[in-house]
């Protein structure tokens, strides 16, 4: 098991950084998944000095990236989908615009990271086994710029979860899809349709 979580691992400057996704391997035995989730919780934390050192928005791309999400910058036009080739420069120089964290292992206790992003626009959430009501609750970080927002196959956000996003009332496209523990699927989406009136929202297949 060693040697293979050491193969799974990518060294940065000395920092061993795991780099989490939902893909399955051979190790998910019952122990395993246990340091799994270990592992995912360890990745997520918020490091304080970190952000205070690079910035809030490189601090995030690290996060996300390690996590197995993919970030865009802002007035670059390709995604960086590569921790180790992270750009280097001033804090101010590079704020996040989009995210992409289809297939990845974010959790809430990273969402925390949002709390400092002033430029992210769109937010894909797409077949991420950690994301829960308590992580959509904290989309209200992003609430003075999210204008798209994806959450799809994420088998632990309910009805309860979902209302939260009436706050977000810049958005502009919603779309739902594979939400399985939504139980009132229509009632949900119609009170999202009377909370945010300018957002055109796409539930089919909820």
């Amino acid at each position: 098991m060693a040697a293979a979580l050491t193969a799974a691992c990518v060294r940065n400057k000395g920092f061993p950084c795991l780099l989490l996704s939902n893909t399955p391997t051979r190790l998910h035995t019952a122990p395993t998944r246990l340091l799994w989730g270990w592992l995912n919780t360890v990745f997520n934390k918020v490091d304080d000095k970190r952000i205070e050192q690079v910035g809030p928005d490189r601090a995030a791309a690290e996060w996300l990236l390690r996590c197995g999400a993919h970030v865009r910058f802002k007035d670059r036009p390709s995604w960086q989908r590569d921790y180790n080739t992270l750009p280097t420069g001033p804090p101010q120089k590079y704020k996040i615009e989009e995210i992409d964290a289809t297939d990845s292992g974010v959790m809430h206790i990273g969402f925390e990271h949002f709390k400092h992003l002033q430029h992210v626009k769109s937010l894909k959430l797409n077949r991420c086994m950690y994301i829960t009501d308590e992580c959509i609750g904290k989309l209200h970080l992003l609430a003075g710029t999210l204008q798209h927002l994806e959450v799809t196959s994420c088998g632990n956000v309910t009805d309860k979860g979902l209302m939260q996003l009436k706050d977000l009332s810049l958005l502009e496209t919603l779309r739902l899809f594979d939400l399985p523990a939504v139980r009132d699927k229509t009632g949900t989406v119609h009170l999202l349709e009377k909370s945010l009136p300018n957002c055109e929202i796409n539930a089919e297949g909820i």
